[in-house]
């Protein structure tokens, strides 16, 4: 996780992210340090729960207002692999750290790290788990369309790391495209949950849906309006002896009790109150970047 020292909402992603807002109530001063302290209270109650926490500052000399999304720069793979990806923000770009990629190393089994950000010379971009959302059981990389998702950086992707990929077009109740594919889906181990509705190609839509169910999943139908809500927008995780559920409060309130049964059955929902950082379009499963890696 990022701790943020002067967040904001990015004006240079707000053309193609729906899900940005610009609270005009506040200060940028008090928005940066609310950001900041829901970041601090959201990894202090994970690591309450029994979740392992790496917390890193960010304090804003490089003008990188998303940094608070670490997912979309990087991910980690079993086998010690680690993957770097093309940004299609300019600002973006400049929040990979190397710091964090030799903690990584330091700390955990790696074997190698894939460095895909040449691709931005190319106007070729794939933002990490924010533009994929990762079957890790069935090993398929479900992708939504857009200009932060190209076919040929994901191929690229899913050849190296042995995924299969699964694109598909999604747009919103107002006709814009979805910018990422995880603010509209997210699979646990037991279940599973997506904004089919958002899925232009009914027969793509479907197939996505049998593929999800055929591995055993219960399969939860979110709303637009959840998804507005960012219900999708979550991630399992593992705390010590069981599996949780971590996900904004607002997501969880935007939850029908039904669907709270189905989720309830295999883990634990953990609500994290994050709604400054979500006016920047993200919530809590882009604020987390996972470590899939063996501890030294």
């Amino acid at each position: 996780m990022i701790r943020p020292h002067r967040f904001l909402s990015n004006p240079e992603t707000a053309f193609d992210n729906a899900f940005q807002k610009h609270d005009a109530h506040r200060t940028a001063k008090q928005t940066a340090e609310d950001a900041y302290r829901e970041v601090s209270e959201a990894a202090e109650r994970l690591e309450k729960e029994g979740v392992r926490v790496h917390i890193f500052e960010d304090h804003g000399e490089k003008e990188t207002p998303d940094s608070v999304f670490p997912n979309n720069w990087f991910s980690t793979h079993p086998g010690g692999h680690v993957a770097i990806y093309p940004m299609y923000a300019p600002s973006r770009r400049r929040e990979r750290r190397y710091d964090i990629l030799e903690m990584l190393k330091a700390e955990y089994r790696v074997q190698d790290v894939i460095d895909y950000s040449c691709l931005e010379y190319d106007n070729i971009f794939l933002e990490g788990t924010g533009a994929m959302v990762l079957d890790h059981i069935d090993r398929v990389a479900y992708t939504a369309r857009s200009n932060r998702a190209d076919a040929i950086a994901l191929e690229r992707f899913c050849t190296h790391f042995n995924f299969e990929p699964m694109a598909f077009d999604a747009v919103d109740s107002h006709g814009h495209q979805v910018y990422h594919t995880n603010v509209i889906m997210c699979i646990g181990t037991d279940f599973a949950m997506a904004g089919f509705d958002m899925m232009s190609d009914k027969s793509r839509r479907d197939e996505i849906y049998d593929r999800l169910q055929g591995m055993g999943r219960e399969v939860i139908e979110l709303t637009n309006h959840q998804i507005d809500e960012f219900a999708g927008n979550a991630i399992e995780l593992y705390a010590k002896d069981r599996r949780i559920l971590a996900m904004s409060t607002r997501a969880v309130a935007a939850l029908h009790p039904e669907q709270r049964k189905v989720i309830e059955k295999s883990v634990e929902i953990v609500p994290l109150a994050v709604p400054t950082i979500e006016l920047a379009g993200g919530s809590v499963r882009c604020m987390l970047a996972g470590v899939h890696l063996t501890r030294r």
